[in-house]
């Protein structure tokens, strides 16, 4: 009767055990982390009789979390890769909102202000006509600055972000930690401490949300934690902590994450990082956003200095030179720019001049370059990895010529960023309506007794010309012409038409003007050109129509400079897509994993409400057992009483 006591209070044991585990399970289904717990029994050794071994009931072995490493592991995974998307994608969206389209859109600015001088060209003395034109070019220089700014308030923001996911990835380290040593001090037991387990994969499954990491376990049962591939987070209870700094070169556009080991800051490749939030906001900080920022550089400075270049050709209403319709940006000082920095380890004494070539080769793009020895190295175009070698100085390249002063060491470095301030410094630099230089500085007419078809196409100014010649130009009628200021061995010119006449000032090389002639010239026919007459100045637009024709030149990759604009918005656009693609499949893959890993480990209400009842009729059965043994030890003491 015992024997059978005993089984029954064991088995009222487990069956309490599994209730108590029904119930913990049904009260933490909305835990974060939490696996469904298992109650393992076994039976208890039988003893030996004469007939065979007869059972001693049930006991409890231990209490297991239903877990998978594996899919755990794959969870976390698709779950970093899906934060990294939808980091980058949610930046997008705010990044295409500074860019916006429309009649509001910075496109539209550019092009009303290009096209006001239209109106100038139609009536060059309306005061009307000019004021109108130096209103659209302040409105596009605000315009530009704003987009500038909006992009720096992107910056500061992602920044911020950054600053404080790093504080979270700290917080949390420290986290697994201290679970580490708690769970290291229980192995003692024989028992897995489940609670604390779930604990430090929630811990992990967080920390993956901002970094992606790599678990390795040790034999005491703490895991140590890697990040960028081999850099230890946590060992142990032993934490290396991170933080955002800047690259060597000092540029606030760019960050990096470091991890401190010992006291000394270690840089983590950006491309080793993998996912997580953190990477991603690197990703589109470091690129997207750095991208963005030399397309609108890019297009401010080819638009000023075209502007610029073209309004000094011409004559204002009091017959003077004009000067620059656009201040110039706190880098480019006429034709003169200095580039972002040296790198800090740089131990030469070298320092670089950047001048502008010619801006319709402008690549969007920073520039490093690394010095091999005083004069020589390469240079690398960070948007596209092309790397240029160099063998002497100035180096020319993508319309920028480059200069060292100094003396540079082998190993040198210097990041050049020529458009990062072009937009947020732009600004106009006129205020009166009768400096607007919109009167070309040269005329030209055909003689009065020519016999054939030639008429003027255009004519423009190359170069500003203090004191420009009469040039008379007689044609023979064969194709070639003469000038009246030359007689070297290089004439007769050949005259083709459509191709400009280019007359070279003083100098070989220094371009003065370039003629357009259409129609066919017969022998003697002359075309003057000449400085324009005061009397004319005033009702000539040459240099209005010059500035209108600006819309059609290739500027940005080939597209014109009308449409430079557009060819932002759809690279922008396509990365944009890019980015949000990305993250939709990353997002359904991620909860594919997850679905699978919560069907191992989650909880089902349905499932532990059958349990329940399970358990509890088997407690019942339990407790009557333990009755029927007393109720014949009840029986036996009677009898031997009487």
């Amino acid at each position: 009767m015992s024997v059978l006591f005993n089984v029954g209070v064991r088995a009222l044991q487990a069956d309490q055990l599994l209730l108590q585990a029904a119930g913990n399970n049904i009260a933490n289904v909305n835990t974060p982390g939490y696996s469904r717990q298992t109650v393992l029994l076994k039976d208890t050794p039988g003893q030996f009789t004469g007939i065979g071994y007869i059972g001693n009931g049930v006991e409890v072995q231990t209490v297991e979390r239903n877990y998978s490493a594996f899919l755990t592991r794959q969870s976390m995974l698709a779950s970093t890769t899906a934060t990294a998307d939808s980091a980058r994608s949610d930046k997008f969206r705010q990044l295409e909102s500074i860019f916006s389209g429309g009649a509001q859109g910075l496109g539209a600015a550019i092009n009303d202000m290009l096209n006001s001088f239209s109106d100038v060209a139609s009536a060059p003395t309306d005061l009307t006509a000019r004021s109108v034109a130096l209103t659209r070019v302040d409105e596009t220089a605000a315009r530009l600055r704003s987009a500038a700014q909006s992009l720096d308030d992107l910056r500061q923001g992602i920044a911020q972000e950054l600053t404080q996911k790093v504080s979270a990835v700290n917080g949390l380290t420290q986290s697994i930690a201290r679970l580490n040593g708690e769970i290291a001090r229980s192995r003692g037991s024989n028992h897995a401490p489940n609670d604390l387990l779930d604990q430090r994969d929630q811990a992990v499954r967080e920390l993956n949300q901002y970094v992606q990491t790599t678990s390795v376990a040790a034999d005491d049962g703490s895991v140590g934690i890697f990040i960028a591939g081999s850099q230890t987070l946590v060992l142990g209870t032993t934490v290396s902590p991170v933080a955002i700094a800047r690259d060597d070169f000092g540029d606030p556009a760019t960050s990096k994450l470091v991890i401190d080991k010992g006291g000394q800051t270690f840089p983590l490749n950006e491309s080793n990082l993998g996912g997580g939030e953190i990477s991603g906001l690197l990703r589109f900080q470091n690129g997207d956003l750095n991208d963005a920022r030399n397309l609108l550089g890019r297009m401010t400075l080819a638009i000023s200095r075209a502007m610029n270049t073209q309004h000094n050709l011409g004559l204002d209403l009091n017959g003077k030179s004009g000067g620059d319709l656009f201040t110039p940006t706190v880098f480019d000082n006429h034709n003169v720019m200095q580039p972002q920095a040296p790198a800090a380890t740089n131990t030469g004494s070298a320092a670089l001049t950047l001048s502008v070539a010619d801006p319709t080769q402008f690549v969007a793009s920073d520039y490093e370059i690394n010095f091999t020895s005083a004069s020589a190295g390469n240079m690398v175009r960070k948007s596209d990895g092309v790397v240029t070698a160099f063998g002497s100085v100035p180096i020319t390249v993508d319309g920028f010529a480059i200069g060292v002063s100094g003396s540079a060491n082998s190993g040198d470095r210097f990041l050049i960023k020529p458009f990062a301030t072009a937009a947020s410094t732009i600004d106009s630099a006129l205020s009166s309506p009768s400096a607007l230089a919109v009167a070309s500085p040269v005329a030209a007419s055909v003689g009065s007794g020519n016999t054939g078809t030639l008429a003027l196409d255009s004519l423009s100014a190359r170069s500003i010309i203090a004191a420009l010649p009469t040039v008379t130009l007689t044609f023979d009628g064969a194709g070639h012409y003469t000038r009246s200021d030359y007689a070297g061995p290089l004439s007769p010119f050949t005259f083709t038409v459509g191709q400009p006449i280019e007359y070279n000032f003083a100098t070989p090389g220094t371009t003065g003007w370039s003629l357009n002639l259409k129609g066919t010239p017969q022998a003697d026919d002359t075309v003057t050109v000449q400085a324009q007459p005061t009397a004319n100045r005033n009702l000539n637009a040459g240099n209005a129509s010059a500035m209108l024709a600006l819309r059609d030149v290739a500027m940005f990759d080939g597209v014109s400079l009308s449409d430079g604009y557009s060819s932002i918005i759809s690279q922008i656009g396509i990365r944009s897509q890019s980015a949000s693609f990305s993250a939709q499949i990353s997002t359904a893959l991620a909860a594919d994993v997850e679905k699978e890993r919560t069907g191992i480990s989650g909880v089902n209400l349905d499932e532990e409400a059958a349990k329940l009842l399970q358990f509890q009729q088997a407690y019942q059965a339990s407790a009557k057992v333990i009755q029927v043994a007393q109720n014949l030890f009840d029986t036996l003491l009677q009898s031997v009483g009487r």
